[in-house]
Order: structure tokens, then C-alpha cells, then sequence
């Protein structure tokens, strides 16, 4: 429905690269580059800049992809409202979502949403939850899923599950003959965390605060930037971690990882939705709504 030449733009800018352009938008070089000149010369503006082999947005081209992400908004709004009279629903969505939730928790979800909404298009882009709440700024998704709440005015969080993060050890670690420990002891384990900005390292970090345990006091071994790396890295090592149950319940029930509580201790947290602020509505509140429904279906 959209002009495609502002399609082109559209991708072109995403990419900063004309011939992955071309490649996504299925069409010849040469073509992106046309439609590319025809809106220069419909603004008499250039809307990219070329420093060495790089392409760069213009100033113009800068506020065209502000106004072009707007008008996609809208017109998937509008497809979603006028659909409702045929009592259909198609579009494409694009959804970003915290590691953790990528693995573990969305892709059966996604699996039933799909059977049900065969005409929606869903495209997934995995990150830690920092990279998720800026690809919503960015207008890259429409639609996030994190772990924890950093409270950034600009977006607007809904509820979605409760999750537990556990401390976890191989069930060959000597550690593992215990059941519990206290948090003073946390300081003299070896531990592996996720990366900074993850949102687990974030919880982890308010949880600790709360017995005045500083990230800084603990000795930690690594930092990884995925769940499936700690869980293989601890099955070679004498390290702990923390780790979101959902993660681990395999793992758990195979006796490979073992879980060992801390005193008085319990790390809960909130997996979030995240959208813009303002109405919701559109492919991502279908979405979400039946991800609520259905999350412990």
C-alpha cells in the first residue's frame, strides 16, 4: 500500500548499503538506485552521503526515515483496522526480545500464534533487553519483550510473566553437596554473570544491593553474553551462576545443574512488554494479547 520507492528509501537507510537492499527488497541494484534518485530529485535534496565506501544518511534523508517510519506505522494500522471487517488479520510484525525469552519462553508461543494467524508475518530480533528497548526508540521493532524495567519514559511496560533468577552450579561442582549458603559467601565463589546491559544482570545487581553486595565484591570469573554459554561453561568449570529458571529446567531435571538457595535471599523479577507510549492496538496488541492468554497453556 505504501509508496514503494519510500520502501526503498526506507530499507536502503536501515542497511546503509545498497546491494543488501536490493537483495532483501528482491530487486536489481541499478533499480534501488533509480527510485533512490527519483526521490532526491522530487525533494531537490540528497538523502545520502558517501564517505569513502560508506553510504551515511543526509540531514535530509535523516528526517525522510523519521517521517517514513511514522507512515509505516500507520499504514499497518490501517490494514490491521480495515482487516477487522473481513474478520482477518495480516501484516508483518516485528518483535524484539531479550535473550533469555528468544530461547526459551517465545518460540513455542510464537509456533501456536502462527497456526492460528497464518496471514501474520512475524520477524524476531534477539538482543539483551537494553538492545531491545533501543530498537523500539529506533523504531526497528514494534513490539518487546525484556527482562526487568528500566523505567525509560519513552516506552510504556505491560506485565507478562513472573520468572525466578536461581544460582546454579554443575551437580559435579563440591558446592553441590550443599543446599544453601548465605549471601556474604557469594563473595569468595567464582561467578560467571551475563554482559553489561543484559536485564538478568540487572536484577541480580538491585537483589545484591539489598544485603549491600556490590557487583564490584564479587569474584567473578567471566562474563558471557548468552544463557547457553554459562550453562555449557559451567559444566567444565567449579563456577556458580545465576540464571532464570526458565533457562535451566531441562538441565534441573536431568540432574546435570543443581540449584543452590541463598539465605533469605529469593531473586524474582517481571518479564515486561514494551511498546511506545500512546494507544495500542495494531498486530502487536493481537500479539501480546494472546501471548498473555497463553503462556501457561
Amino acid at each position: 500500500m505504501t509508496d514503494f520507492r519510500l520502501k526503498v528509501f526506507y530499507t536502503v537507510a536501515k542497511r546503509l548499503n545498497f546491494t543488501k537492499a536490493a537483495e532483501e527488497l528482491l530487486i536489481s541494484q541499478p533499480a534501488v538506485t533509480k527510485h533512490i534518485k527519483e526521490l532526491e530529485s522530487q525533494f531537490k535534496l540528497a538523502l545520502f552521503d558517501r564517505k569513502g565506501n560508506k553510504v551515511v544518511l543526509s540531514s535530509a534523508g535523516q528526517v525522510l526515515l523519521r517521517h517514513t517510519e511514522n507512515i509505516q506505522g500507520i499504514y499497518r494500522q490501517i490494514e490491521f483496522d480495515l482487516n477487522q471487517f473481513n474478520e482477518t488479520q495480516t501484516g508483518l510484525l516485528h518483535v524484539g526480545s531479550s535473550t533469555s525469552i528468544t530461547q526459551y519462553i517465545l518460540p513455542p508461543l510464537l509456533a501456536r500464534f502462527h497456526s492460528m494467524h497464518q496471514d501474520v508475518k512475524v520477524e524476531l530480533l534477539s538482543g539483551n533487553s537494553e538492545q531491545i528497548e533501543q530498537a523500539l526508540l529506533n523504531k526497528s521493532i514494534e513490539l518487546g519483550v525484556v527482562e526487568g524495567k528500566s523505567k525509560r519514559r519513552e516506552i510504556h511496560y505491560t506485565s507478562f510473566l513472573k520468572d525466578e533468577i536461581v544460582l546454579v552450579c554443575s551437580s559435579n561442582n563440591a558446592m553441590a553437596n550443599k543446599d544453601e549458603i548465605r549471601p556474604e559467601e557469594l563473595k569468595n565463589i567464582p561467578l560467571l554473570l551475563r554482559e553489561p546491559g543484559s536485564g538478568t544482570l540487572e536484577v541480580i545487581a538491585g537483589a545484591l544491593k539489598q544485603k549491600e553486595i556490590r557487583l564490584s565484591d564479587l569474584k567473578v570469573e567471566m562474563q558471557l553474553g548468552s544463557t547457553e554459554a554459562i550453562k555449557s561453561y559451567l559444566q567444565h568449570s567449579d563456577c556458580m551462576a545465576f540464571i532464570s529458571l526458565h533457562a535451566v529446567l531441562k538441565e534441573l531435571q536431568d540432574g546435570i545443574l543443581k540449584i543452590i538457595e541463598i539465605k533469605k535471599l529469593p531473586i524474582h523479577r517481571q518479564f515486561y512488554f514494551i511498546t511506545p507510549q500512546g494507544p495500542k492496538g495494531g498486530l502487536a496488541g493481537l500479539l501480546m494479547q494472546f501471548l498473555i492468554r497463553n503462556h501457561n497453556l
